[in-house]
């Protein structure tokens, strides 16, 4: 897997650094969490608009399938 960079404002990377510091963790862990949180909590929704397009749609996907 590549890694990546996270840019972060200043305010934001400091905030970052205070709160892995209360807690006793590093930043990129608490950034780390904080993306597959997002993600996860993401992905469902988007998956059921993609669902929902796909039975909308399913006669013409058929048919471009053809």
């Amino acid at each position: 897997m590549q890694e990546s960079t996270l840019h972060l404002d200043p305010d934001t990377g400091q905030a970052l650094a205070d709160l892995a510091d209360a807690c006793g963790r590093r930043p990129e862990d608490l950034a780390r969490e904080a993306v597959r949180r997002y993600l996860c909590e993401e992905e469902e929704p988007v998956r059921a608009v993609a669902g929902e397009l796909a039975r909308r749609h399913a006669d013409l996907l058929r048919r471009l399938g053809e």
